[in-house]
């Protein structure tokens, strides 16, 4: 199978979601329950007029595959997907907690520490192969989260909490893989959108009234959730969890360079070492990849 186009998928995904900051730091002053409760349901509204108005087939399509799978089947797969809406939630909140309130870094770190998650889980879960070379790539990455987290303690607590989350996510995703990835969003937040209305009713503050929180939650909603997702969701189609987990790694690159370059947040030669080696552990990961096109491109010549 060419996977060419579910790694672009990829790499498109991870590479919007390093810009998250500009969604979130101008609305930093607003609590994080209220930003998540609007990023959900706005997000939830687009995905169900797309699907229900321009979608129907594929969403017939993947009702009549579930109805053929056997009950057990359809008792395993409904828990995956609550399961999966319930971490996707917890990994939302955290992370809008740890990007405004703890620092743009900080969040960057999350995502070193994920792919790191996957792969490991992939293996132990999903039972996905990895060579040496890979775990050399691993060790590489666990030293340098190691680094990073020197100093920053709490930080990588927090860190820890949406790297999990998401990693069990990306695990969770695999397996329901089977369905229509943008279907799958829809109903993933629509299942969260409702077990949430007690908490809206119950901790919503005010109806924001600044043009610039709707600015910043729709540009949340269409560039940093729906189009990111769906891609997110299409390359765990056809491509395995750790290599996935490997690509997360242009997410924190961006945020890092935006953290010290616009929000000009401190940096220690410690984290520059850290980073350094992240960008090592992704060219050993990918190492048979680069090589293997390298010598197909010579063989055309």
């Amino acid at each position: 199978m060419n996977q060419s186009k579910y790694i672009l998928a990829a790499i498109i995904a991870y590479f919007l979601w390093g810009f998250f900051s500009f969604g979130l730091k101008p609305i930093a002053e607003y609590p994080s329950l209220d930003i998540l409760f609007y990023r959900l349901y706005i997000s939830v509204f687009f995905l169900v007029v797309i699907n229900v108005g321009f979608r129907r087939d594929k969403i017939k399509k993947d009702w009549d595959l579930f109805k053929s799978l056997t009950k057990k089947k359809q008792n395993k797969l409904v828990s995956l997907i609550v399961g999966g809406s319930i971490i996707l939630m917890s990994n939302w909140l955290v992370f809008i907690i740890v990007m405004n309130q703890v620092s743009v870094q900080a969040a960057s770190l999350s995502y070193l520490v994920c792919p790191i998650i996957t792969t490991v889980l992939a293996f132990v879960l999903l039972k996905e192969h990895l060579t040496k070379i890979k775990w050399i790539a691993v060790f590489i990455s666990i030293v340098a989260c190691l680094i990073l987290s020197i100093g920053h303690f709490t930080d990588l607590m927090y860190s820890l909490f949406v790297a999990i989350a998401f990693a069990l996510y990306l695990i969770i995703q695999r397996s329901l893989n089977i369905f229509d990835s943008f279907n799958l969003l829809m109903t993933q937040l629509l299942i969260v959108a409702v077990l949430m209305l007690p908490l809206v009713f119950m901790f919503a503050g005010p109806v924001p009234t600044e043009t610039v929180f709707y600015q910043c939650i729709m540009m949340i909603v269409v560039l940093f959730t729906i189009i990111p997702m769906f891609l997110n969701n299409f390359a765990l189609k056809g491509i395995d969890s750790s290599t996935v987990g490997i690509l997360i790694y242009l997410n924190p690159i961006v945020n890092f360079f935006l953290a010290i370059f616009y929000y000009g947040e401190p940096v220690s030669e410690l984290q520059m070492a850290g980073y350094a080696l992240i960008l090592i552990a992704i060219i050993v990961f990918n190492s048979k990849t680069i090589f293997k096109s390298k010598s197909i491109k010579k063989s055309e010549v």
